[in-house]
């Protein structure tokens, strides 16, 4: 995920200032798959795969296929190293337009959008929870936010939210930022279109400008920017297509201020969005035209391992199952909810959720659907979020904890990003922390995975890199023994972190301190020590939970 918090100061530091583009940096020399070594052996702060890998041959163990769930914004379907480990729903024909196996969902060969129009359209972009939030209890309550004395104790909740929502949204606002970027723009698009024609593709990344000259004034200034944005990301693979969509969510962001959003969603979808138990809706296209983040965390957990192309995934015998429910902008609660509730309906036993956001004003249709996970042994791998902000003591939805203050989920690992003191440090500086609300810390910086467009491998950053990355280890102890528990799994997972020796950065500051003060673990993530702490469980896998069974090929 890009970092993009100082937008403007990188902006006007480029634009108005003139910097000069940034040569690429001594990471260029960090291994591809530095996320899976072993510190020990190579030094690098990573998962210690192959040694996981080591202990499985030493003890001769067969796998059994597990079925990962992935909510997020899409798959490329077409990859060389994804489509062979799709999941494949064996009760759907494909193409025939008949919902064959009743579950309310026409043709879901390999997972569902539920963010998608029965016409066949998509939502791409959509707004954030925040103005929706904001802008409804405006409507309610007018435009300033009453005193809770005099409104009844049952609205105490909307009051808070709506004061949370108003300091958001309005107050993260700066008049000056959103008109330097709005004169901007033109410029920008100006810059952008001649690069497009230039190099024939209307996606391209810093790789792609390494060597591009114009003498096109605004082609340069994109460039400068552009490269800029990648040195301060510590990636060359973000493309033109994720910065403009980040611009563009900044204006909408300060739009939402005296404007009510965009219904992006209410217009394609068309469902009841006020009921929940409205769940047959959406469409099969689960690519659609946003498929990077959701292929990029799918080749963490499961790329073909040892077939001689781009990128091993984390576990060697999976089925990804795409759930699309993440949109560019902020994802809706009954998207989520019902997302997660198909993935446990069709057999996933763990699922992996990159995305998060600030509100959940339908939190308890979340907390619903992640209890009923919890009672078929499905674990949940959520993503601490990437604004460098103490959890203990700032939101990120969803979450563990229930809203209606019966307990937390057991069945949940929060993650927080890694790093390497190569790649700037052991915590990743944008990487949310919390002593109390971070499980644990894994990998999520210059993470080499698949991308779509062809048969495409980059690297990106973000706690949601992080998070598959857990999931892949989950999915690997699952496989050669299958009948832990989740919460064993989250048990093996936690116990077994690597706690580093030295000190670590608390992200977004300067200040040092150990990683048990800034996660519940202290530790980060590591594949050998947990699969060795599985082997010496029983498991308490119950018959009632999810056993994923690999459908028999149809020549079988």
């Amino acid at each position: 995920m890009i970092n993009m918090n100082k937008i403007f100061s990188l902006l006007s530091a480029v634009i108005l200032c003139g910097s000069s583009v940034f040569a690429q940096t001594a990471t260029d020399t960090i291994p591809k798959n530095w996320h899976q070594l072993d510190k020990a052996t190579t030094g690098f702060y990573g998962i210690s795969l192959d040694k996981a890998y080591a202990f499985i041959k030493e003890k001769k163990l067969k796998s059994k296929t597990i079925l990962v769930g992935v909510i997020d914004s899409g798959i490329d379907t077409t990859h060389e190293d994804l489509k062979s480990i799709l999941w494949t729903n064996p009760k759907e024909i494909p193409g025939n337009g008949i919902d064959d196996d009743d579950n309310g969902h026409v043709d879901d060969v390999h997972g569902w959008n539920f963010i998608g129009g029965k016409d066949g359209r998509n939502v791409n972009e959509d707004s954030y929870e925040a103005a929706r939030v904001y802008n409804s209890l405006k409507q309610k309550y007018g435009s300033n936010v009453p005193d809770s004395s005099s409104i009844p104790k049952s609205e105490w909740p909307d009051i808070a939210m709506y004061k949370k929502a108003q300091d958001k949204v309005v107050g993260d606002i700066n008049p000056a930022e959103i008109v330097f970027l709005k004169n901007l723009q033109p410029e920008l698009i100006s810059g952008d279109s001649v690069i497009s024609k230039d190099l024939g593709k209307s996606e391209y990344s810093c790789n792609d400008l390494e060597k591009y000259t114009s003498e096109d004034k605004n082609a340069k200034k994109v460039k400068t920017f552009l490269i800029t944005l990648c040195k301060g990301n510590n990636s060359n693979d973000i493309t033109n297509k994720q910065i403009f969509e980040e611009i563009n969510g900044e204006l909408r962001k300060a739009d939402a201020a005296d404007n009510p959003p965009k219904e992006y969603r209410k217009e394609i979808v068309q469902d009841d969005e006020t009921n929940i138990n409205d769940r047959n809706y959406g469409n099969k296209d689960i690519m659609a035209g946003t498929p990077f983040h959701g292929t990029h965390c799918a080749g963490i957990i499961g790329a073909v391992r040892d077939n001689g192309k781009g990128v091993d995934g984390i576990a060697d015998n999976v089925r990804i199952m795409m759930v699309r429910a993440v949109p560019d902008g902020d994802e809706h609660d009954k998207d989520i909810a019902n997302a997660i509730r198909y993935a446990v309906d069709n057999g996933a036993q763990i699922i992996s959720m990159s995305f998060g956001k600030d509100f959940s004003p339908q939190k308890q249709w979340v907390d619903d659907a992640v209890r009923y996970a919890e009672s078929k042994g499905v674990l949940l791998v959520h993503a601490a979020g990437n604004d460098a902000k103490n959890l203990d003591s700032s939101d990120n939805f969803p979450n563990p904890t229930f809203i209606d203050g019966k307990g937390r989920a057991t069945n949940w690992i929060t993650v927080g990003a890694s790093g390497d003191p190569k790649l700037g440090g052991i915590t990743a500086s944008f990487s949310n922390y919390g002593k109390k609300e971070v499980d644990v810390f894994s990998p999520g910086v210059k993470i080499y995975s698949t991308i779509p467009t062809g048969n495409n491998y980059g690297t990106a950053s973000g706690t949601s890199m992080a998070t598959p990355v857990v999931a892949g280890i989950a999915a690997l102890i699952l496989e050669y023994y299958p009948k832990l528990s989740a919460q064993q799994l989250k048990y093996v997972i936690e116990t077994t972190v690597q706690k580093p020796d030295e000190k670590v950065t608390i992200p977004g500051t300067d200040s040092l301190v150990n990683l048990s003060d800034i996660s519940e673990t202290g530790g980060i993530v590591n594949a050998y020590e947990a699969i060795k702490l599985a082997s010496t469980l029983k498991g308490e896998r119950k018959k009632t939970d999810n056993n994923f069974i690999e459908p028999k090929k149809l020549n079988d």
